[in-house]
């Protein structure tokens, strides 16, 4: 078993978050029931999954909000204080992706300011739709701009569509929806021109991209049925955006998902992810197990999988 992963998925529910969550009686995310979190209990876990870093995140997108209208620019610089804190007691266990305030686009932009050029955390988390907003609209071009100028890492974590009350069926959006709704986002800024636009965007997609790479082909193959706001894009340029994005092994270290997204990408794309606290510590390291038995994989790959493809984007934890 590894013993120094770099884990880029992983989520911050103490502190302020945690007392948020009371507060609104939050209890599940994903349909994952969400227990209580602390430094403690994360080193711990690390400790028993061979995990040497953990990059913290907060998989939410908080908006506008008429009882509070302030609530998201307050509540994403205290998260960001917290990770700094944590950061400052432990920067060889602790990184973190910068939560940001989706109400408004200048609002997102000064707290990315403040948490990269203040307090110097290592990249930023958006959601795959913040309140119905996706990547490749109006409201994503500024944020999108600027993260690709600063070359930052970007981790993309999935959110609930705004009718997932009638996609879901009822059941947990861990279950299917999160994974479309990654693939959506991403296919909606190819064929809107975000990765012309914006060649240097750094993006790390959770779970593997969902169902993206399964959907690669088809996705590039019919890039001739583009909409009328669509770019001018062919399957190169597809294929060469399915390869330059970077995937994460949450809940995704099957061969069910790493042979689909081998055919999109290339190995030294892939990095380790465990999605703890919000999956069930069994499931993880079921995911594990499946990762370190894939056959697809050589041992230098898995190794850099583990610990080497991050640390070349992420120089401070090297």
């Amino acid at each position: 078993m590894s013993e120094d992963r770099i884990d880029v998925h992983s989520h911050f529910f103490g502190g302020v978050v945690g007392q948020w969550f009371e507060r609104a009686r939050y209890r599940a995310m994903g349909g994952f029931r969400l227990p209580p979190w602390s430094s403690e209990a994360a080193l711990e876990f690390m400790e028993r999954r061979g995990i040497s870093t953990q990059l913290l995140s907060l998989p939410m997108a908080f908006g506008v909000t008429s009882k509070d209208p302030g609530f998201a620019a307050r509540f994403a610089r205290q998260v960001n204080e917290a990770y700094a804190g944590l950061i400052k007691e432990r920067p060889d266990r602790f990184g973190a992706f910068a939560a940001v305030p989706m109400d408004t686009p200048d609002h997102a932009l000064a707290e990315i300011e403040y948490a990269l050029d203040t307090l110097g955390l290592d990249g930023v988390l958006l959601t795959s739709n913040a309140q119905g907003h996706y990547f490749g609209g109006p409201f994503h071009e500024p944020i999108l701009a600027e993260l690709a100028r600063r070359k930052v890492p970007v981790f993309v974590h999935p959110e609930d569509c705004p009718h997932v009350e009638e996609l879901g069926f009822g059941r947990a959006s861990a279950v299917v929806e999160f994974p479309f709704d990654t693939a959506r986002t991403v296919t909606n800024a190819i064929y809107r021109g975000v990765f012309q636009r914006h060649p240097d965007l750094t993006l790390i997609l959770a779970h593997c991209g969902g169902v993206l790479p399964t959907l690669g082909w088809r996705i590039s193959a019919l890039s001739m049925l583009r909409g009328p706001e669509d770019a001018n894009i062919d399957s190169a340029h597809i294929a060469g955006v399915l390869g330059g994005l970077y995937y994460d092994t949450a809940l995704a270290g099957s061969r069910n998902s790493l042979q689909p997204t081998l055919t999109v990408t290339t190995p030294d794309h892939l990095l380790f992810g465990s999605d703890w606290p919000a999956a069930p510590e069994p499931v993880i390291a079921d995911n594990i197990d499946n990762l370190d038995c894939f056959e697809g994989l050589t041992g230098t790959q898995r190794a850099a999988i583990n610990r080497t493809n991050a640390s070349a984007l992420f120089p401070r934890l090297g």
